[in-house]
């Protein structure tokens, strides 16, 4: 790292990535390839994503020991707004897959390494603060609903929230909230880790492709972030184990799909990444 640098690239310029048009089947596409990546060997991701499941039955137990129940399902979704920061070892284990180098498990730490790194760091910070935005919202709202008194058991709480006019209130509200913190992550992140795996941008520059890439493909965008939720609620069952298994898959996938909507770098052309080239 010759130059500390975050918002801007290495050189302090502001480069603006070409964005591709795509459509539903390049989603699917970047699935099956995500698919792919993590078959070629299985265990060694899974053993780098137990973090996930352990991580939510952490967030589980923790909630419901301190009688913070009401913010159990903000904790438990909200998670996943730091999934694109988590899964970034992912993505640059897809990378060198992609380049024919050595793709073992170890790699995944390579990312340390990136001279980008500060930039990753910027951006993940942007997450956190969503991440405890979205929890001070979500408290937010039951406390208009409930008070602040907090619920004496997890069966009142489920009753209150499941039976009463305010449950229903909350229920709505909170995930109209919920979608809203969603789809401002989607838009902001969706190819920024990669993409500054990829290439020394600077922070700006990813978050404005990732926004700039949304734009222009709303559809498969939006059915990419659908996908995503769906399957991240698949995976908490049972007691979140099925996150071991779909979040390397989803982390692989968004290499693939970031390959797919941002054009490569013509400048970088090297014979190893001829590949680079043609994908998507």
């Amino acid at each position: 790292m010759t130059t500390f640098h975050v918002m801007a690239g290495a050189d302090s310029s502001f480069v603006r990535p070409v964005v591709r048009k795509i459509g539903v089947a390049d989603i699917m596409d970047a699935l099956s390839l995500g698919w792919n990546d993590f078959r070629e060997k299985p265990s060694h991701y899974v053993f780098l994503c137990l973090i996930y499941p352990l991580a939510g039955v952490f967030l589980m137990v923790w909630s419901s020991g301190a009688n913070l129940l009401p913010l159990l399902f903000p904790l438990m979704s909200g998670f996943a707004l730091l999934g694109p920061l988590a899964a970034i070892g992912l993505y640059e284990i897809s990378r060198r897959r992609e380049r024919g180098e050595d793709s073992s498990w170890r790699h995944a730490f390579s990312v340390l390494k990136s001279p980008a790194l500060p930039s990753i760091i910027a951006v993940g910070f942007l997450l956190f603060v969503l991440f405890i935005s979205w929890l001070l919202v979500a408290q937010a709202i039951y406390t208009a609903y409930f008070g602040d008194v907090a619920p004496t058991s997890i069966s009142s709480f489920l009753n209150e929230v499941l039976t009463t006019p305010q449950g229903m209130a909350l229920i709505l509200w909170g995930n109209l909230a919920g979608f809203l913190f969603a789809v401002v992550v989607l838009a902001t992140t969706v190819v920024a880790f990669p993409l500054l795996l990829d290439r020394d941008v600077g922070a700006a520059a990813a978050i404005d492709t990732s926004v700039r890439a949304t734009l222009a493909n709303p559809v498969p965008v939006a059915l990419w972030g659908l996908i995503v939720a769906a399957l991240l609620v698949i995976g908490t069952i049972p007691v979140f184990a099925g996150l071991a298994v779909i979040m390397p898959i989803l982390g692989h996938a968004t290499w693939h799909l970031y390959r797919k909507l941002v054009a490569p770098d013509v400048s970088a052309r090297s014979p190893s990444r001829t590949g680079d080239l043609t994908n998507g």
